[in-house]
């Protein structure tokens, strides 16, 4: 009996040290769901979350980020499953690709709090004409693009490049509008300096992907003389800088400063996607989170603009940035942001822009 006592002792108490012993799971209380890139994509995922970083690592927040399995809706929604069960409070979704799961989500989750950048929840019917939802968990954040792009477009001319190329991804409404300010900037640049044509080259590459397609049409452009591309197609941009790099040419990068991917980058049109997430949480955090609302960030709030680094330039400085910034910042010039000022069209077509000065060719 006391061999029996003593053996259910020694039992209770190995069993009671591996209870012990368990690992309690880790838990984050702020996540990122990547879009269709990496987390280092040095566009659209990396921006959202050195924002939300930069607020963890300054406010002792635990953080993760969580990639989905594929580039679809039910991916997107298990992505955001796994973020809450690991326990986050806020969840960061960079891109309109996210629309249809967030407008899910939001009703799954009225406790978490979404951000969702570049996009509003909706069903994604888009044959029958999808359904808007936004809930007071949800906050949307669009750009105006087209003032970045009118930035990069204007720096360019006056700093003396009068052959340039817009190469965009998709022609969804993000890339539209970086193309039609991109060409008004041009437009803008040119009358300031009494030119009377300025070449421009306009092409959507249909995806957002790193190829020898993109890399080729980029180098045969760069061949017929082309002198500067605005890349605004997420890795789209490597294809056309690998194409800079041999003919020795210029590369306007997007969304992010991306001068860092190569030397050929001379600027980038920017949205400052760091800067939203991070007001965003810190918003969150001060009990003034901003749901049930979709707002569009420009000059006036500091929303877009370019690198604060102008040495890659060879004339246009600081001083000239700043004067037509503050322009855009009075609103008191309006730009297009496709050719009929409505729904994007994907393809420019000059005549209704009004641009007397800038020649384009749409490829």
């Amino acid at each position: 009996m006391k061999k029996l006592l003593i053996l259910l002792t020694v039992f209770l108490m190995v069993f009671g040290l591996a209870a012990c012993s368990t690992p309690k799971a880790k838990t984050f209380e702020l996540a990122l769901i990547t879009d269709k890139g990496e987390i280092d994509d040095k566009s659209f995922n990396q921006g959202a979350w050195e924002g939300l970083k930069k607020y963890a690592d300054a406010n002792k927040k635990t953080y993760a980020y969580y990639k989905p399995t594929e580039v679809t809706t039910d991916a997107y929604i298990a992505a955001i499953d796994l973020a809450v069960k690991a326990g986050a409070k806020v969840i960061v979704t960079p891109g309109f690709l996210f629309e249809p799961a967030v407008y899910k989500a939001q009703d799954t989750y009225p406790a978490i709090k979404f951000i969702l950048l570049d996009g509003t929840p909706n069903d994604g019917d888009f044959a029958k004409g999808p359904k808007f939802k936004l809930n007071s968990n949800v906050y949307s954040i669009f750009y105006r693009e087209e003032q970045s792009g009118f930035l990069a477009g204007y720096a360019a001319v006056k700093d003396g490049f009068t052959s340039l190329g817009f190469m965009g991804g998709m022609a969804v409404p993000a890339v539209v509008r970086f193309g039609y300010g991109f060409l008004q900037g041009i437009e803008y640049a040119a009358k300031e300096l009494g030119k009377t044509e300025i070449k421009v080259k306009y092409h959507y590459t249909g995806d957002f992907a790193d190829t020898p397609e993109n890399k080729s049409k980029a180098a045969s452009w760069y061949q017929a003389g082309v002198e500067v591309i605005f890349a605004a197609g997420g890795k789209v941009g490597n294809s056309v800088m690998s194409a800079a790099q041999d003919a020795k040419k210029k590369v306007i990068g997007v969304d992010v400063d991306q001068s860092a991917e190569s030397t050929t980058v001379i600027t980038s049109a920017m949205k400052e996607l760091g800067t939203s997430v991070f007001d965003a949480l810190k918003a969150y955090y001060g009990n003034t989170f901003p749901g049930g609302k979709s707002v569009t960030l420009g000059a006036d709030v500091m929303g877009v603009g370019l690198p604060a680094d102008f040495s890659r330039f060879t004339t246009f400085k600081k001083a000239d940035y700043d004067a037509i910034f503050a322009k855009l910042k009075s609103n008191s010039m309006m730009l297009k942001t496709d050719a009929n000022g409505g729904d994007t069209k994907g393809v420019p077509e000059a005549a209704k822009l009004g641009l007397m000065a800038v020649k384009v060719t749409v490829e």
